[in-house]
């Protein structure tokens, strides 16, 4: 089957070396597994960053999203059949999306939605599971809640920014503030459905203030949390609640004690590298969200579609994703 892969970690999208076409043998599903014949792939931060740090002996598949039809089971799949229709994130520690045919445990795979073409559904299992698991399981803001309260949403215009912006404003009564610094991202977050959007390449203190909120009770800092901490801390409401899905390096987490501010981790490949008792949850959040979006209540967050599914392309999509000037969702779509 016809895959890209990477070889030699920490080179630049710019070289042709970095991701490469290659060839490898069709793989065979175990008891739980899927076999997916992959028809669209989206590429993530994640992505980009696994290939510039993870060294790697062999040839290393990548690809965290992705959408098909499933070609095969394994002995104890139940959830599944061949010829049904499927989207996923797939795991971290597996052979990824980048390949004609991907194995992927049924307990973290949805049913695709039926109203989106292969394209757009692609776009959106790791954020929407990422953005699901951040607002409903880590900072436990349950549906139909947080009436008086303010989300703050840090780049409020990515990908997992575009879903919870989204999931925050239709599902909760939060008032959702996103934070987007140029003219056209800023309009996509009001778009999604943001009640306010405010610059994060100023104060964000003064953003606020601006709008006349004082305090917000949650944030969650979906990128360049190092620089944004203190300002944070400073907008936190005391006993507020902040979530982070980025890698900021070393943090003064004693800075939240002074307002009793709780530190939440999301990090959604979690429970299928650990094989959770709760693994399943995958699953059924993402056919929640299929629901959704066929009912008309969310919508894809697709910013780009590159084309085939092949090196060259995934090297332009890695280099979009690495400038930080991406709207939305990169797909690519077919062989």
């Amino acid at each position: 089957m016809r895959a890209v892969a990477y070889t030699h970690a920490g080179l630049s999208p710019d070289d042709a070396r970095s991701l490469v076409d290659i060839d490898l043998d069709t793989p065979t599903p175990g008891p739980r597994d899927l076999r997916v014949a992959v028809k669209a792939v989206a590429v993530n931060p994640v992505d980009a960053k696994v290939r510039r740090s993870a060294a790697t002996e062999s040839p290393r598949v990548l690809g965290f999203d992705a959408v098909g039809v499933v070609d095969a089971v394994g002995s104890e799949v139940t959830l599944f059949q061949p010829g049904d229709e499927v989207y996923y994130a797939g795991a971290i520690d597996r052979a990824g999306s980048n390949a004609e045919y991907q194995l992927v445990d049924e307990r973290i795979v949805g049913r695709k939605p039926s109203s989106l073409d292969d394209a757009s559904a692609a776009a959106l299992p790791l954020t929407a599971i990422t953005a699901w698991e951040l607002l409903f399981d880590r900072l436990r803001i349950a549906e139909g809640t947080g009436e008086g309260q303010t989300l703050l949403v840090i780049g409020a215009a990515g990908g997992v920014g575009s879903i919870l912006v989204q999931l925050a404003r239709q599902l909760t009564r939060l008032t959702v503030v996103g934070t987007a610094s140029r003219p056209e991202t800023q309009d996509w977050v009001y778009a999604l459905g943001a009640h306010h959007v405010i610059d994060h390449s100023q104060p964000l203190s003064e953003g606020l203030a601006r709008l006349g909120i004082a305090h917000v009770e949650h944030v969650a800092s979906l990128t360049h949390t190092d620089q944004h901490y203190a300002q944070i801390i400073e907008a936190l409401a005391p006993q507020g609640q902040l979530g982070l899905i980025d890698d900021p390096g070393q943090l003064d987490v004693m800075a939240l004690k002074r307002k009793c501010a709780s530190l939440h981790w999301e990090f959604m490949f979690a429970r299928p590298l650990h094989q959770t008792a709760d693994m399943q949850q995958q699953h059924a959040l993402l056919n929640r969200v299929a629901g959704l979006i066929d009912a008309g209540v969310l919508r894809t967050t697709l910013g780009e579609n590159l084309g085939r599914i092949n090196a060259a392309n995934l090297r332009r999509a890695h280099a979009l994703i690495e400038s930080q000037k991406a709207k939305g969702k990169i797909v690519l779509e077919g062989w």
